[in-house]
């Protein structure tokens, strides 16, 4: 079984959402709205998948990821204790972005990319996760900058 483990540093972005609307002509238009920073994202994902120089993975796969975000300024206190988190801050970054569309963004970077032919090979994701850069978590590497760990590994399909 094939395994790929890729490491992006960059802030991740979420995918945006799709809104319908009936237009004056009575045609039905539909529009992605992306977040401002998802294009980078994306180029940041197919830059080091195709840097692997890897042929496209076949067959079922399982995908892990696991992004780190920048902590708000908001969480640290202020004067000399500028680089020092208040006793409030959250430990895990529970509001935006939204953690699916995280995924969705990366997952559509590594189609693009060529990782696989068709991201409809995912069948299972064993991790998804998003944590904040500044914090070290129990069994988990800590970033020091923004970024992303995905792991892909394909799966027998046959028994």
């Amino acid at each position: 079984m094939a395994e790929l483990v890729i490491t992006v540093h960059g802030t991740p972005a979420p995918q945006g959402s799709k809104r319908a609307f009936v237009g004056k002509s009575g045609r039905a238009h539909v529009i992605e709205s992306s977040h401002d920073r998802v294009k980078s994202w994306r180029q940041a994902v197919i830059d080091e998948v195709r840097a692997t120089e890897r042929k496209p993975l076949e067959g079922p796969l399982e995908v892990a990821m696991t992004f780190y975000l920048k902590r708000p300024k908001g969480h640290f206190g202020t004067g000399r204790n500028a680089g020092v988190l208040r006793a409030g801050a959250p430990l895990y970054p529970e509001g935006k972005p939204d953690l699916s569309k995280l995924a969705r963004s990366t997952e559509d970077a590594l189609t693009d990319a060529g990782l696989w032919g068709d991201d409809a090979q995912v069948v299972r994701y064993v991790s998804l996760a998003k944590y904040y850069v500044t914090v070290g978590y129990p069994g988990e590497t800590t970033f020091t900058v923004p970024g992303a760990v995905v792991t892909v590994r394909e799966l027998r399909s046959a028994w």
